[in-house]
């Protein structure tokens, strides 16, 4: 048996591979997603960034065709998924936060069972494993016992797992959840190299930083809601200058003082005192000069995407961390 073909839409390659408009999703009265509209470039790693209870994995379920939104409208790959869910699910390849390997079986006989999912068997399916392997530096592996594998080694087999029926649009949740910091890099690297070799558009959630800034395009979730969406490097930008952080045992006296004595508008989040200078260093000096005591100590760095949230929420990331509801404890946040 060999995977089944189908007639699919013929695609421009400038046109999106997802366009999403009003997306909302509510679990009884709590509003996950809240009128969300985006879209995704073709070829391209878009991220969604966002503290727990954002809505990343509302987003995500949406777009896995795992869940329907409550009101608004998705198109993947030019097919909407409520009426196509078939069609859109041999064209997209999901990758989820929670491990689905089985433990017990070999790389090879793990891609063997997916396979056969998509209807893969004999000469084919060999040929398209070969691929999926060479491609993620498996091929070496696949007599190994997955579950004697490190953790980076068995993200790289999940996606070779989505891999193989040649997905357009590969879905990725977290994908650096439990990874060290030389297998998230070893990660990142494959995924370039599927964007840029076999030109597939990668999209991923992520509550981490420096994942979201290796992103192409970055949107900004939060209570439900897009907050900002652009480039790392055109959103940092918008700040300017470098951001500053004080620490002080009264920061609401010391956000009144910058006001009264600097002229600066400043915040307080996560405890401290944030604000921007287009010379943090200089501000610095004139800070513990004229307000000694009052402060313990002054940090000057250049902005990044935290520093975006801060100045587009008014709160700091870590802040805006909700404990889980209990629908996401059940597996449908």
């Amino acid at each position: 048996m060999t995977a089944i073909k189908e007639a699919v839409p013929v695609r421009a390659p400038s046109e999106p591979a997802i366009v999403a408009a009003g997306l909302t999703h509510r679990y009884r009265e709590r509003v996950a997603l809240d009128d969300v509209g985006f879209t995704v470039a073709p070829r391209t790693i878009t991220g969604f960034l966002g503290p727990n209870g954002g809505g990343k994995s509302t987003l995500f379920r949406i777009l896995a065709t795992l869940l329907p939104p409550t009101e608004g409208s998705v198109e993947l790959l030019g097919l909407d998924p409520g009426r196509d869910v078939a069609a859109v699910r041999r064209r997209i390849g999901v990758v989820f936060q929670s491990p689905g390997l089985d433990p017990m079986l070999t790389v090879r006989e793990n891609l063997v069972h997916q396979g056969h999912l998509y209807g893969l068997r004999g000469a084919e399916a060999k040929r398209r494993i070969a691929a999926a392997a060479a491609r993620l530096g498996l091929t070496d592996r696949l007599r190994d016992r997955t579950a004697a594998l490190s953790g980076g080694l068995r993200r790289r087999v999940e996606i070779a797992k989505a891999l193989l029926h040649e997905p357009e649009l590969l879905l990725l949740d977290e994908p650096s959840t439990g990874l060290d910091p030389a297998a998230r890099m070893e990660l990142w690297t494959h995924l370039r190299h599927l964007v840029r070799d076999r030109g597939v558009t990668v999209v991923l959630t992520t509550h981490l930083m420096e994942e979201a800034e290796a992103c192409d395009v970055v949107t900004l979730l939060d209570r439900g809601r897009i907050v900002g969406s652009g480039s790392p490097e055109t959103l940092v930008g918008g700040i300017g200058g470098d951001a500053v952080t004080i620490d002080a045992d009264d920061p609401e006296a010391v956000v009144r003082a910058m006001s009264d004595r600097f002229g600066v508008e400043a915040r307080v989040a996560a405890g401290a005192v944030h604000l921007e200078s287009g010379d943090g260093a200089e501000l610095a000096g004139r800070i513990l000069e004229q307000l000694g005591s009052a402060v313990r100590g002054v940090r000057v760095g250049k902005p990044g995407l935290a520093d975006v949230f801060l100045r587009l929420t008014g709160r700091a990331f870590q802040d805006a961390e909700e404990p889980p509801a209990a629908d996401a404890r059940k597996g449908r946040r």
